[in-house]
C-alpha cells in the first residue's frame, strides 16, 4: 500500500492561508497599511476602484525594499518582523506573521514596485496566483507602491460571496477609521473611483475624531488621562447626552493596535450605567500603553483579539478613569450669585413687626343679596327649563327589564375610557381573513355596528365570525409603504413639500459615498437636496404628508439601513426606504383617530393585495374567532 499523506504545493497551502488572513477588501488594505506603518511611512495614499473588487492600490513613502527582499517577502512565513520565538513576547510592530503579501499574490494579481533611499533604481515585480512573472528594474521613488488587482479572479466561489459595492466599502472605511485613529501622526489619503473620500493630515488624536467624523463630535469629547505600574491609559470618552441607539464609536487600541475586548467594554458601560438609558451606547476612543510581554496578540490571524495578563487589574482602572472624566466635566452648572444691578428685595427679619396695609372693610356688604345691574345694551341672560334636562334620565323599570345581559356588557364597554367608539357602518368579513383575497364592505343597515380604538393603538371591530383586532401603526404603514413601491412602479414620483426653513445635514465623506447610490430613490420618494458642498447638504423639499417628523433623523436611519445591508438591485434600495420613511410617517402610537379615519384606514388597508404584514414581517392584524371568545368566557 502506497503512503497516503503528502506535502500541499505552495499555491494550496498559501489559498488556504488567505481564507483566515483575507477575507475581504478590507483586509487586504488592513494588510498592506500595517506593513507600511511599520515601514516608517508619514504618509499613505489608499486608491480604490470599486470597492476594491478591480483595484486596491496602497502608496507609501517608507523605507522600501531592495530586489531581493522584494522577492522574499511574497514567500510564507517571510518576515523581517521576528527572528525567534522569544521575539513573540516583545512585539512592538504591527505585523510578525510573515503570511499577508503570501496570501494576497495567492488569490490576485499583484504589482509591487518599491526603492530604498540608497538605492538608484528601483525594482517592479509582478506576481499572480502565487506565481512570480517578471522582475525588472524600473525608476520609483522612496517608498513601496502595491497594486493588487482583481482580488479573489482565481477563486470564483470567493469572489461570488463578497457583498455589493457599498457594503465592501462600508467595510473598507471602517477598517481605515480604525487604523487612521491609532496613527495619528500619519498623514492619510483615502481615493474611490476618482473621488478624494478623505485626505487626514498628521495631528492629534482629537483632530483625528473630529476629521473623521465631524466637527459636531468635538464639543461632545471628554479627556480620559492614566498613568499606572500596568498602564497608561489615554483617550476621550462620549458625553452621556451624546449616546446613540446604534452606530456608536466604540473604539479600543492598545500599543498602537487596534482591538476587541468584552471586558473593557464593559467597564466603560458600568461607568455610563446612571447616565445613559439602557438601550443606548456611548462613544469612546481609548488607547492602552502596557508592556508588550503581558500581552499576547498572537491569537487569531486577524489580531484583533488579544489576551491581557493583568485584565483584571486594569478593569477597575478604565471603570474608575471613565467615571472621573465624566464626574469632573459632566458636572451640574454651579449657579452664579452676581449681586450687580440686583433689586433691593426685603428680607425677613425675625422680632420685626410688619404693619399690614390699611384696607377699608364693609362686613354688612354681601354682593351677591343685590339684584343683577345690567346695562340696557346688555343681553339679558337665558332662562333655562332645567326639568328638561332630566327628562328621560329615568328609564322605567319595565324598560330596564327587557335589556340582555349582553347589551348590558356591551354598553359598558363601550362606555369604558379605554376605547374611543365611532358609530360607522360595519365590515363584512367573508371569513377568509388571511388571504389575499379578503374583500371589506361597508353597509349601512338599521342596527349600525361600531368602530373603537383602544388604548389610543389598536382599533376593534366586530366581524361575521368573532372579534378583529387591527393596529393602526402597523396598517397605515402598510398602507403608505404599497403607495410608495406604486409609485415606483409606475415611475412617477411622489410628491413633494417644500418647507419654509431648510434643514442642513452634514454628511462624512462615507455618507457622502452613500447619498450618490440613495438619491435617486430619495428624489422619486418626495425629497429635494441641495447641495451645499463640503459634505453639506439642505433638505428643501420633503414627502407630502410626513410633516412633523424630525427629517434629520429619519435619512440618519436611512443612511443606516442602507450601510448595514447588501443592495446588489436598485429595487432592495428603493424598498428599505420605503420602508423606513413609511415607519416614521406612520400613525403614532397614542393618535386619536375619528369616525371617518378610521373607516378610512380600515377600508384602504383591506383594499390592499397583502394586507397581513408589514414589510418587516410584523403582524398588521388579527382575528379573535366566536369559539376562542366563548372559551375565555
Amino acid at each position: 500500500m502506497s503512503d497516503i499523506i503528502h506535502l500541499l504545493p505552495d499555491s494550496v497551502a498559501n489559498q488556504i492561508a488567505a481564507g483566515e488572513v483575507i477575507q475581504r477588501p478590507a483586509s487586504v488594505i488592513k494588510e498592506l497599511v500595517e506593513n507600511a506603518v511599520d515601514a516608517g511611512a508619514t504618509s499613505i495614499q489608499i486608491i480604490l476602484k470599486d470597492a476594491g473588487r478591480t483595484l486596491i492600490q496602497v502608496i507609501d513613502n517608507g523605507c522600501g525594499m531592495s530586489p531581493t527582499d522584494a522577492r522574499l517577502a511574497f514567500e510564507r512565513h517571510s518576515t523581517s518582523k521576528i527572528r525567534q520565538a522569544e521575539d513573540l513576547f516583545s512585539l512592538r510592530t504591527m505585523g510578525f506573521r510573515g503570511e499577508a503579501l503570501a496570501s494576497i499574490a495567492a488569490i490576485a494579481q499583484v504589482e509591487l514596485r518599491t526603492r530604498r533611499a540608497e538605492d538608484e533604481v528601483g525594482t517592479c515585480l509582478r506576481i499572480a496566483a502565487s506565481q512570480c512573472e517578471s522582475q525588472e528594474v524600473i525608476t520609483a521613488p522612496v517608498g513601496s507602491n502595491f497594486s493588487i488587482k482583481n482580488i479573489f479572479f482565481n477563486v470564483p466561489a470567493r469572489r461570488k460571496f463578497l457583498k455589493s459595492n457599498q457594503v465592501e466599502l462600508s467595510n473598507i472605511i471602517n477598517e481605515f477609521e480604525r487604523m487612521a485613529l491609532v496613527n495619528t501622526e500619519v498623514e492619510f489619503v483615502l481615493i474611490h473611483n476618482d473621488n478624494e473620500l478623505y485626505r487626514l493630515p498628521a495631528g492629534s488624536l482629537r483632530q483625528r475624531i473630529v476629521s473623521l467624523f465631524g466637527k459636531s463630535l468635538n464639543q461632545q469629547l471628554l479627556p480620559v488621562e492614566a498613568n499606572t505600574s500596568i498602564v497608561n491609559l489615554s483617550g476621550y470618552v462620549g458625553k452621556p447626552e451624546a449616546a446613540r441607539k446604534r452606530g456608536a464609536l466604540q473604539y479600543l487600541f492598545v500599543n498602537g493596535r487596534y482591538m476587541r475586548h468584552a471586558g473593557f467594554h464593559k467597564a466603560v458601560m458600568k461607568a455610563y450605567e446612571e447616565l445613559i438609558p439602557q438601550n443606548e451606547m456611548p462613544n469612546y476612543f481609548l488607547n492602552f500603553a502596557v508592556s508588550p510581554d503581558t500581552i499576547d496578540v498572537n491569537i487569531h490571524p486577524t489580531k484583533t483579539e488579544i489576551k491581557f495578563e493583568n485584565e483584571q487589574a486594569i478593569w477597575p482602572i478604565v471603570l474608575a478613569c471613565v467615571k472621573e472624566a465624566l464626574g469632573k466635566f459632566c458636572a451640574a452648572p454651579s449657579i452664579d450669585f452676581d449681586m450687580d444691578d440686583a433689586p433691593d428685595i426685603p428680607a425677613y427679619t425675625p422680632g420685626t413687626h410688619i404693619v399690614p396695609p390699611s384696607k377699608g372693610y364693609n362686613p354688612s356688604y354681601n354682593p351677591f343679596n343685590q339684584p343683577a345691574r345690567c346695562s340696557s345694551g346688555s343681553a339679558k341672560r337665558p332662562d333655562y327649563d332645567w326639568q328638561k334636562l332630566y327628562e328621560g334620565f329615568n328609564s322605567s323599570e319595565k324598560d330596564r327589564s327587557t335589556m340582555s345581559d349582553c347589551d348590558t356588557v356591551t354598553d359598558e364597554l363601550f362606555t369604558s375610557s379605554s376605547f374611543t367608539p365611532a358609530a360607522t357602518s360595519m365590515p363584512c368579513d367573508n371569513g377568509e381573513y388571511v388571504q389575499s383575497s379578503l374583500n371589506i364592505e361597508t353597509k349601512t343597515t338599521q342596527a349600525s355596528t361600531l368602530y373603537m380604538q383602544f388604548k389610543g393603538r389598536y382599533i376593534v371591530t366586530p366581524s361575521k365570525n368573532g372579534l378583529l383586532l387591527v393596529d393602526q401603526h402597523r396598517a397605515h404603514e402598510r398602507i403608505l409603504f404599497e403607495q410608495y413601491m406604486q409609485r415606483r412602479v409606475t415611475e412617477q414620483s411622489y410628491p413633494s413639500q417644500q418647507i419654509l426653513f431648510p434643514q442642513l445635514i452634514q454628511l462624512s465623506p462615507s455618507r457622502v459615498a452613500l447619498f450618490a447610490e440613495v438619491e435617486p430613490a430619495l428624489v422619486q420618494l418626495g425629497f429635494d437636496f441641495s447641495d451645499m458642498g463640503g459634505g453639506a447638504y439642505s433638505v428643501c423639499g420633503i414627502p407630502a404628508g410626513i410633516e412633523g417628523v424630525d427629517i434629520i433623523t429619519l435619512l440618519e436611519q436611512m443612511f443606516q439601513a442602507a450601510e448595514s445591508q447588501d443592495a446588489n438591485l436598485a429595487e432592495d434600495l428603493f424598498a428599505r426606504v420605503a420602508s423606513s420613511l413609511a415607519h416614521s410617517a406612520a400613525i403614532p402610537v397614542g393618535q386619536v383617530l375619528t369616525p371617518c379615519e378610521m373607516e378610512q384606514l380600515i377600508g384602504d388597508l383591506f383594499a390592499l393585495a397583502t394586507p397581513n404584514y408589514t414589510h418587516d414581517g410584523k403582524p398588521v392584524f388579527t382575528l379573535f374567532s366566536m369559539d376562542e371568545i366563548c372559551k375565555r368566557m
